[in-house]
């Protein structure tokens, strides 16, 4: 038993390390010369004009988070539909359960309006 765990302690300790070493070699190789044309607001090759910070309506994302959840709620029934012939009836329930949920969450963003593209 302690051996199993073992393995997962050098696998997450290679898993934190791997990453590190990485980003730490590339800022150890990366040339550092700071030019003022780098640090300047590039967009398109055009020089901006005016300021470069833009408000961007919160519908757009809340419209994208809403297709966020419900895609991700494809991916996750997909597998209980496989297997739905052989899942007990609490699994079952449990998964009519996250429907519902769902469903709650589809009828507070249509009353709020947040599924209308303006």
């Amino acid at each position: 038993m302690l051996n199993d765990w073992l393995y997962v302690g050098v696998f997450f300790v290679i898993a934190m390390l791997l990453p590190g070493v990485a980003i730490a070699i590339a800022g150890l190789l990366s040339p550092k010369k700071p030019d003022p044309a780098k640090s300047s607001t590039y967009e398109c090759g055009i020089e901006t004009v005016g300021p470069s910070w833009v408000q961007f309506k919160a519908q757009y994302y809340i419209f994208t988070l809403i297709f966020l959840v419900f895609d991700v709620e494809t991916v996750l029934l997909f597998p209980w539909a496989v297997a739905y012939n052989q899942l007990p009836f609490f699994a079952i329930l449990e998964g009519i359960v996250f429907v519902l949920i769902l469903l709650g969450g589809l009828v507070y963003a249509w009353r709020k309006r947040a599924l209308e593209w303006i």
